[in-house]
């Protein structure tokens, strides 16, 4: 077994200068370059069974020519400009173990660096802490500091220890550090014990019999010491401990000559609390302090001055930063700060010594506001320039005078004075139209009065006023809409009238903003309360004209399709152009008549979604990259799309209609319910796919939001499938405005605005995009107040940076506790060709098969990856937050693309049903393919249907004459009993003792509970199923096997419920039999059908399980079908009868197949199982006749392995995987404890065991050429079973179709998980051994 791909919490970080980092996770060291830009450079694993815990460097060789990589750092801080590091020695630590690797740096920049493994990694006899290289010494001489408060040099090149000193005080240290200068007499160890305490000693001092005293302690932590840091030229030492809290003190100088140990008493200056959780790292700057815990924050404190929080550098998901670095800067470009997370990610940022306090809760700034009336409503205007930032925005207040002004440098100014009826109420909306031609904006201003007067000028020319009369009666909403060439102006008026001008906006000669006018046809809003418009999305499209998405303030979602628009366009178009060659003296808006033919044309909705946002009205509705996205003050998200049923019914004639269809639902978190948009996040790409900058991308993204909607080139937008994206969602909680990160599960904006029933813009909310800050303007009592005022002088541009680089994605914060593989997809070299021609400093292979994953964790989160094995690279294609408690389970039912013979397809879809804690299911149907345009995978989610226990049982009635069900009950296991058209069946093990049976149906959107029933009388922890047919009669049977913490196994008979008669019966069945198989709990179970011989009308089925004894246990189980004998006797079929009969046969055991419990075991073919364990160890089991037999065992990087996932694929001499499914047949777990034999090809189905004989189900397989050696073997191995029978059929096949070999995958999940790959020369050696055991047998026997 070799590992394929990895990710497991990030352990080291460590900076060479400002050019390279250097990253640990597991055992595999990762350099990256940080010049130009940053991007992956090479990896290579390092420790064999450790996790690396720290890297150290130092200079090996150095070169004076120039080129182009030393022009790039020539300016690195402490190295000459023509005397560059060519090399360095790295010394690698972690656990027992440190191994010296050298970092090669490629003059050619072809290859900017490579590493090489010189020597043997060198073990110790105690846990490593800290090591440094001793200075200006030629040798390879290291200073080692161990966990029981001891210190040795060491010689790396021999692995010899020169020399050995431990503490009078021998206690265990959590931290060391080591403060080296030219010798070993000279270094200082400070370590953070266990005892809550610093102590420093001197390992190279006076030491009597090897045993050094106490120099100094400092005393004032309460908890245990994670963490130690030393500035040199300050004389500060930081610690990080347990008790959530930095300590810095003042300690003086440590080591040089002598080995001096600091002051005599040391102070501490100051106490840092701040984190919410532990912290596990520290770092000092001479103007700055770092600290990095277990809440997932990096903090950056003001060390110079009064220890307040300048920034919080947030972007890892649950489970805390493990690892932190500070590069050591320079004085024009900042440094760099990187975090590694317990989600296997790794961040980067650039800070600034100078940079001002930033929180997320921000301060409240009065505008001073000194104009006529009370202010009424706010909008902040964007500038002009073609990217535009806060500090270039204005604001506009409405008061109730009528009067609008306008907010500029510092000061208020009057900008447009309105007629009588724009006093008492008014509504005033602002928009940056880009002009034509020109990198600049205009920037339009509508008011609406309550007689229904409505008025736009251009801002900065508000002379050239234009007056839109709509009709008499209140204007309750004003809504602007850019498309490609034009802006729209939608008013929504009396009796659910929604007026629309089409609005072109250009310079003309005099050098002022000329506007000119084409009215649209009205739209009617369906008969309501509330019968007004809130939002409005425009959609064009080839084939279906303009679409319109709107929403009203009854939270209906509406479809309006506009057939005239086109040739209106048309002609508002050769009216505009008519009136550019006129002559225009004073820029006024022109406006044409609405042709009579036209006059009284409304437009009614072609589709509406009823109140699917509740009683409190839509707030927002946008588009982005074919998906819509809207949200409401119920508190949720909604995604959907315009479906266009014609186009997915080929058989249908004439036009299909048009509909709306929400896909998901996302919601906020608990108590936001007023949400008023969701902004984009840009892509976040992570530097081993292609690097890209999450905010520097940020002004291409604002265009393509502007530019897609009209891109005739690449189709219509509902023409194209779109993919969901990123977003945060901004709103209200209590009297707070949030911004907030679903996925992350945290704020990254509040501002006290005292809630949302007031005027209140926000910026950045016209581009549509999130760039990592934000700024709230709002009425309050009569002022208008910021959250941050708009001066040129302000510093957020800085704030930019504020997400950071994402140099690894991350994947789970904590736990994972399950996996399910969905499939592959497969993309070939042709779409990967042009890839060269794209940007990007990364070249990545891609090409090849992508394994599609789903993990369940820890943080109550769903992951969709993707898995390059050929690279080990890793892509996060989705993340559903939709349970509110550990996902425990999960299970796929795949369709792959048939359209295609064979099976390297680029598209994949799949049912998925995931169960977790609080008695919740949840499903979703899963679209995956591959964006050529991204050259990457991409996942659609589309939400099926939710089921939670709670919610059903107040459904019921009469619920008060019963006993109510626990709210804490938790789903532990999960397994497919039937997969028909109509509805799939699922059986689910319950911690409250039951066993329950679920239908859920795709089409209906529903998941029902059948029946559910408490034989166990205790926690149900595992579930599987299995299928047989019967040899003449060809009837159907259905096992379900259930495990619980008594130890032993039921097994019950669905094959009624399969066939759908459980649904009008729902008494749930009786088991068939019990099996005692453990001492304890049983955590997993796999099952298959087999024979051993000819049986009369029956089968033998094997049961594996494994326990918390740790234990493997192997039953056999004697199914005979019973349908004729009853048919023989008479009996009805209303007799509650089985019609089969179980018995045990026999049991095998291993009883100490792991040191620990098996929490995993999976059947990767029939007779070799994987299990997994939490002593980090992943097994291979084969099962013979009368033994269990051990063929391999792994020790995994992945802590608390939970879940397990296994395949088996063929592949063809040239290297690739087979070509065609029907090549594909083998038995695997089609779903989670589901077993069948599957047949791959397009037209056949899914083949269950016929009788329990192997001869009746694939001849490709089972027919083998008499000329076969194995052939005599096959047909004489009555007594010895199915122990080699599958093996020998499989290499026979591969024989006689070019395959190479069988290449087996084993995916082992906890903290993080591990692809395993099993080649075939495993089974070669298990065919051989189990041969030569027959052998040995045979001839003893003689």
């Amino acid at each position: 077994m070799e590992t394929a791909a990895l990710v497991a919490p990030v352990t080291s970080l460590e900076f060479l200068q400002d050019t390279f980092l250097l990253t640990g996770e597991g055992p595999v060291l990762t350099v990256y370059s940080l010049q130009p830009v940053p991007k992956a450079c090479t990896s290579v694993p390092v420790l064999q069974q450790h996790r690396i815990h720290g890297t150290r460097s130092r200079v090996s060789t150095t070169i004076s020519r120039p080129n182009s990589f030393t022009e790039s750092c020539k300016e690195t801080k402490g190295l000459s400009s023509t005397l560059q590091p060519n090399s360095y020695d790295l010394a690698v630590f972690g656990g027992k173990t440190v191994r010296l690797v050298r970092l090669h740096l490629d003059v050619s920049a072809v290859k900017l660096a490579h590493l090489e493994i010189s020597r043997p990694p060198v073990e110790l006899q105690d846990w490593i802490l800290d090591i440094r290289w001793l200075r200006e010494d030629k040798q390879s001489l290291l200073c080692v500091a161990v966990a029981h408060n001891g210190a040795l040099l060491l010689d790396i090149s021999s692995g010899n220890a020169l020399a050995h000193c431990s503490c009078l005080e021998g206690c265990l240290l959590y931290s060391a550090l080591l403060v080296v200068h030219k010798s070993w007499a000279d270094t200082v160890l400070i370590g953070g014990t266990v005892f809550n305490q610093l102590v420093l000693w001197k390992p190279g001092g006076e030491a009597s019999h090897n045993r050094a005293p106490v120099e100094r302690r400092l005393l004032g932590h309460t908890g245990v010491i994670f963490s130690i840091s030393y500035l040199q030229e300050k004389g500060w030492l930081a610690s990080a401990s347990d008790d959530r809290s930095v300590r810095v003190w003042a300690i003086g100088a440590l080591g040089g000559c002598g080995g001096n140990c600091g002051d005599l008493k040391p102070t501490c200056l100051r106490v840092l609390f701040g984190h919410q959780a532990r912290v596990f790292s520290v770092c000092l700057s001479p103007r700055r302090v770092f600290s990095a815990g277990e809440d997932g924050a990096c903090l950056i404190w003001d060390g110079a001055g009064g220890g307040t929080v300048l920034r919080a550098l947030k972007g890892h998901r649950a489970g805390g930063i493990r690892a932190l670095a500070v590069s050591p800067g320079r004085d024009d470009t900042g440094r760099w700060v990187a975090t590694g997370g317990a989600d296997g990610g790794v961040r980067l940022w650039k800070v600034e010594d100078d940079e001002e306090e930033d929180t997320v809760t921000k301060t409240i700034t009065d505008l001073e506001f000194s104009g006529r009336g009370v202010p009424k409503v706010v909008c902040v205007v964007e500038g002009e320039a073609h990217n535009t930032k806060w500090s270039q925005c204005r604001i506009l207040v409405c008061t109730d005078q009528g009067f609008v002004y306008q907010y500029g440098n510092g000061h208020w100014e009057l900008l447009w004075r309105g007629s009588p009826e724009f006093q008492s109420y008014c509504v005033m909306e602002t928009v940056a139209v880009r002009l034509k031609d020109s990198i600049s904006k205009a920037n339009l201003c509508a008011v609406g009065s309550l007689s229904g007067v409505l008025k736009v000028f251009p801002i900065s020319h508000p002379q050239n006023e234009i007056a839109l009369q709509s009709c008499s009666g209140k204007i309750h909403s004003l809504i602007w809409q850019q498309c490609d060439q034009y802006v729209y102006l939608l008013a929504s008026a009396a009796e659910g009238q929604v007026y629309r001008w089409c609005i072109d906006v250009r310079f003309n000669e005099m050098g002022t903003v000329s506007l000119r006018v084409k009215c649209c046809p009205a739209f009617v809003l369906p008969t309501c309360s509330k019968r007004w418009l809130t939002a409005a999305v425009r959609l064009p499209s080839k084939s279906k004209g303009a679409l319109w998405v709107c929403g009203d303030r009854r939270g209906s979602l509406l479809l309006f399709q506009e057939d005239l628009d086109r040739r209106g366009e048309e002609e508002a178009t050769d009216c505009m152009q008519a009136n550019i060659k006129g002559h225009e003296t004073d820029g006024a808006l022109q406006e044409k008549e609405i042709p009579e033919e036209h006059k009284d044309l409304t437009l009614s909705p072609l589709s509406c979604l009823f109140g699917v946002h509740g009683k409190q009205g839509v707030t927002s509705v946008c588009e982005y990259q074919g998906l819509l996205y809207s949200t409401g003050r119920d508190g949720c998200v909604r995604i959907f799309r315009v479906h266009d049923t014609q186009r997915e019914n080929h058989e249908g004639s004439g036009e299909g209609p048009l509909q709306l269809e929400v896909l998901r639902v996302q919601r906020a978190c608990k108590g936001m319910e007023w949400l008023e948009r969701a902004l984009i996040m840009e892509p976040n790409i992570s530097a081993e796919n292609g690097f890209i900058n999450e905010f520097k991308c940020q002004n291409t993204l604002r265009e393509s939001l502007i530019e897609s909607p009209g891109d005739d080139k690449k189709g219509s937008t509902i023409e194209n499938k779109g993919t969901e994206a990123r977003f945060v969602i901004f709103g209200f909680h209590a009297s707070q405005f949030v911004v907030w990160d679903p996925v992350k599960l945290e704020r990254l904006l509040a501002v006290p605005c005292g809630g949302g029933h007031r005027s209140w813009s926000f910026w950045p909310v016209h581009t549509g995009v999130w760039p990592g800050y934000g700024a709230l303007v709002f009425i309050k009592q009569g002022s208008v107040l910021a959250s941050e005022r708009p001066l040129e002088s302000t510093s957020v541009s800085a704030r930019t940076w504020n997400e950071g680089w994402s140099l690894r994605e991350g994947i789970h914060g904590r736990g994972i506790g399950c996996v399910c593989r969905l499939g592959r997809i497969w993309v070939p070299n042709d779409s990967t060709a042009n890839r060269a021609e794209t940007p990007g400093p990364v070249r990545v292979q891609i090409e090849g098969q992508w394994e599609i994953i789903v993990t369940g964790g820890e943080d109550t989160s769903l992951t969709v990856l993707a898995v390059h094995p050929n690279s080990g690279s890793v892509t996060v294609l989705s993340i559903i937050t939709d349970h509110i408690s550990s996902v425990r389970t999960v299970v796929a039912l795949t369709h792959q693309d048939r359209l295609k013979l064979t099976s390297q397809s680029q598209s994949l879809s799949a049912l998925v049903i995931s169960a977790s804690g609080r008695a919740q299911l949840q499903c979703y149907r899963l679209q995956i393919g591959w964006n050529k345009r991204r050259l990457a995978p991409f996942c659609q989610v589309v939400q099926v249907a939710g089921h939670r226990l709670d919610e059903h049982w107040e459904r019921k009635r009469n619920r008060h004459k019963m006993v109510k069900m626990d709210p804490e009950t938790r789903y532990m296991s999960m397994a497919v009993v039937d997969d028909n058209s109509d509805a799939v069946l699922v059986a689910l093990a319950c911690s409250d003792g039951a066993v329950r049976l679920f239908s859920v149906s795709e089409v209906k959107r529903q998941i029902h509970l059948l029946w559910e029933t408490f034989y166990h009388q205790r926690c149900v922890l595992s579930v599987a199923t299995c299928s047989l047919k019967a040899g003449k009669g060809h009837s159907r049977y259905v096992l379900l096997f259930s495990a619980a913490t008594d130890g032993k196994i039921a097994v019950w008979d669905l094959t009624q419920a399969a066939s759908g008669s459980s649904c009008d019966a729902p008494t749930p069945p009786n088991p068939c039999l019990s099996i005692a198989a453990h001492q304890s709990g049983v955590n997993s179970l796999a099952v298959w059908p087999h024979t051993q011989g000819p049986l009369d009308g029956g089968c033998l089925v094997t049961v594996s399980s494994g326990g918390d004894d740790g234990q493997l246990m192997v039953s056999t189980i004697r199914v005979d079908f019973l349908e004729d004998r009853l048919r023989t006797v008479g009996v009805t079929q209303d007799q509650p009868q089985s019609h089969l009969g179980l018995h045990l046969l026999s049991q095998l055991s291993f009883p100490s197949a792991h040191a620990a419990p098996v929490t995993a075991l999976k059947l990767l073919r029939p007779g070799l199982i994987v299990t997994a364990s939490c002593d980090q160890r992943v097994c291979l089991w084969e099962l013979c006749s009368t033994s269990i037999n051990h063929r391999g065992v792994l020790c995994s990087h992945v802590a608390d392995a939970a879940g397990l996932a296994v395949w088996e694929e063929p592949v063809v001499e040239d290297g690739r995987t087979a070509e065609s499914d029907a090549d594909k047949v083998l038995v695997c777990t089609r779903a989670e404890g589901q077993t069948h034999l599957e047949r791959g090809g397009l037209g056949h189905k899914d083949q269950d065991v016929v009788g329990g004989s192997w001869e009746n189900t694939d001849d490709s397989i089972l027919k083998i050429d008499k000329e076969t050696k194995y052939c005599a073997k096959i047909q004489t191995n009555d007594q010895d079973g199915d122990e080699t029978i599958t093996e020998i059929a499989l290499r026979s096949s591969c024989e006689r179709k070019g395959w190479k070999e069988i290449i087996g995958w084993v995916l082992v999940c906890g903290q993080g998980f591990q692809l395993l790959r099993i080649r075939n020369k495993d089974n070669d050696e298990a065919i051989q051994t189990c041969e030569r055991r027959k052998t040995e047998e045979d001839k003893a026997a003689q």
